[in-house]
């Protein structure tokens, strides 16, 4: 049940396209207008290469659906210039508490330290963030949104793909070297390719509600087992801007999933939960969900990402937040091939790295659902016999599961150089690395992450001698100054210390004492470029 309106909606062009004799050519066309489709061609766009961005619809605002928005995917959208709107809007959170009916079993600081300028999650409708998206997407001279456009058919080639596209008006064809499936869950991609998802499908069913009312809940994430108010389930709760609240609510594999939406059924649950009537509801679905996934994300020049290519439950909010970083992964790979400074097999490398985040999300989410949502008396004895010692010991607390929250993944792949020394603090070599407020040549306060931009960059601790060669380097201490210590504290600096970043802003490569020849191989290697791996 959806009680609100498209917030949203776009009219429908005829393009240069349509009518012509002969498809056109195009670098790249993505396919699903959602938020990794969005990302994904703002992305690509943004490293100089044209995209055109087919969607069959024609607005957004139909339900919040995603809403959890991890601190990486704000630094991905901060790069990509659209997270600023979404702070202004969101709701901001770091802490997690989880109870076993009324009672507090513990609560959870996701964001602990300081000097980050991101927070740790936002809480922000989906309908929101896809508006920022679009609206930034259309501020780039090379992007091209095409609402109404369905793609219909899909012919690949060895050098790309022509996709057949109708419209109001009529169908045309259009060629593209590359195509990103980011059409969603029901991906008509993945049909016409035949492919199929492989994986575990849950049987549990779940009631997700939207609900407009003045709230005393702090802008946390609250989540019971047995609850008072819905007992032998769990629940859960998490704040929204606008007065809206998400309330999800464990319903059991033999509920009626149509009479379970109206409001007859929906009102007296939720008046039972919130002890009260003054509510109105916004948005009532039932949903059951999924861990699966392709067994390969790239098709020859076909590339899928997002919900296309891998389903997760929602507890941990690992849907949106993993999609998100596919677009990351996939637009600076496709942007280095594309200009010819990469070879076409450093697209392996976006299949590798991101199957296996989809596996590591997809283990997480099947332990949460597990232990939510218990299917054998065992299962049941082992999770009722965790809540009860968590309330006494903290090693148990630990093996709480309400859902493990959206981490980014950490590529042990082979563009990255192993380490040769031994690190400590919080950089780690694969993952993404760590902001830190700092200052520029002229004072100006800048974060290392907006340094850092969308380029593969090196950073230089010097030590008297000369700095290192590359296509971009950033001296520490001059370039950048890092007045409170954050960036020698997370990266474990001495002098001489230099780090290689990716495009992506993860870390690819770190030596004490660099060499031109060792620069030179790890830039080789994170390229897919093959020789020499000193």
């Amino acid at each position: 049940m959806n009680t609100r309106k498209a917030l949203y909606q776009y009219g429908y062009r005829r393009c240069a396209d349509q009518g012509r004799s002969s498809p056109a050519r195009h670098p790249v066309a993505v396919v699903g207008a959602g938020p990794v489709g969005l990302c994904t061609a703002i992305d690509l766009a943004q490293r100089g290469v044209p995209v055109v961005l087919l969607d069959d619809a024609d607005r957004i605002g139909e339900g919040s659906r995603g809403i959890c928005y991890a601190k990486r995917t704000l630094e991905i959208l901060d790069r990509l210039g659209v997270a600023d709107p979404c702070l202004e809007k969101g709701v901001t959170w770091r802490i997690g508490k989880v109870f076993q009916n009324d009672d507090l079993l513990y609560a959870f600081d996701l964001l602990p330290e300081d000097g980050h300028k991101m927070p740790a999650f936002i809480n922000l409708q989906q309908y929101y963030l896809e508006h920022a998206l679009v609206e930034r997407a259309a501020a780039l001279p090379n992007l091209e949104i095409r609402w109404r456009n369905k793609v219909i058919d899909l012919k690949r080639r060895n050098d790309g793909a022509t996709l057949t596209v109708e419209t109001p008006e009529g169908p045309y064809d259009l060629d593209a070297e590359w195509v990103v499936a980011a059409d969603g869950a029901r991906s008509a991609l993945r049909g016409m390719l035949g492919l199929a998802f492989q994986g575990e499908v849950f049987e549990d069913r779940f009631l997700i509600a939207d609900v407009k009312m003045k709230g005393e809940f702090p802008p946390e994430r609250w989540f019971w087992f047995d609850p008072p108010f819905h007992d032998g389930h769990s629940a859960l709760l998490h704040k929204q801007p606008d007065d809206v609240w998400r309330i999800d609510l464990q319903l059991g594999p033999d509920a009626d999933a149509k009479a379970e939406q109206t409001p007859e059924r929906v009102v007296p649950r939720l008046r039972q939960m919130l002890g009260h009537d003054d509510f109105s509801l916004e948005w009532v679905s039932v949903y059951t969900f999924q861990c699966r996934r392709l067994e390969r994300f790239v098709h020859g020049r076909v590339v899928f990402a997002g919900d296309s290519a891998h389903q997760v439950s929602p507890f941990g909010a690992r849907g949106a937040n993993s999609g998100i970083q596919d677009a990351e992964n996939l637009a600076w790979k496709l942007a280095l091939i594309l200009k010819g400074e990469a070879p076409e097999s450093l697209i392996e490398s976006y299949d590798l790295e991101r199957s296996a985040a989809a596996d590591e999300n997809i283990g997480h989410s099947t332990r949460s659902t597990d232990f939510i949502a218990p299917r054998s008396a065992q299962e049941l004895r082992f999770r009722d016999a965790t809540l009860s010692l968590a309330r006494h010991a903290p090693f148990a607390k630990r093996m709480v599961n309400s859902g493990r929250l959206s981490m980014p993944s950490t590529y042990e792949t082979p563009l990255s150089t192993p380490d040769r020394e031994t690190w400590s603090g919080s950089a780690r070599l694969g993952a993404p690395v760590p902001d830190a407020p700092m200052r520029d040549r002229s004072g100006r306060s800048v974060w290392l992450l907006e340094a850092l931009g969308g380029e593969e960059t090196i950073l230089h601790v010097p030590n008297g001698s000369q700095p290192p060669a590359g296509s971009r380097v950033l001296i520490l201490g001059e370039d950048l100054i890092d007045e409170h210590g954050f960036f020698t504290q997370r990266f474990d600096t001495s002098p001489g210390s230099t780090y290689l970043v990716r495009p992506d802003q993860h870390l690819a490569a770190r030596w004490r004492h660099a060499t031109p020849p060792l620069i030179e191989s790890a830039s080789r290697r994170l390229r897919g470029i093959e020789g020499d791996h000193a």
